[in-house]
């Protein structure tokens, strides 16, 4: 499986102490462009597994992490590394869009 789920129990195991870097994708059930936005990430996530590891926050059934990282939308994906957001991406994008946007962690 390209990507996995982390929750508020997990989050700071699973990122924020994690040594390698670390995208959150911060969605739910409900959001459409989330739903689109879902099997680019793990497209992305199985080409790039040695460099990136993506995973996925369900904010509806995780508001603390969700509050904690102020999500007013989504989808919003955070990479994280040495457990510090290092960059934030918002909204539904093409791959081409998203891989730009990651370029640095995918070089």
């Amino acid at each position: 499986m390209a990507t996995r789920e982390v929750t508020d129990a997990t989050f700071e195991a699973e990122v924020l102490k994690s040594e390698k870097t670390i995208m959150v994708d911060f969605w739910a059930e409900w959001c459409g462009p989330c739903r689109a936005v879902s099997p680019i990430l793990d497209k992305i996530a199985e080409e790039n597994a040695d460099k990136i590891e993506i995973v996925k926050l369900n904010v509806d059934d995780n508001p603390q992490t969700a509050m904690k990282y102020m999500i007013t939308s989504i989808p919003a994906m955070k990479v994280y590394r040495g457990g510090e957001v290092v960059k934030t991406v918002i909204g539904a994008k093409p791959k081409p869009a998203l891989e730009a946007d990651l370029a640095e962690f995918l070089a």
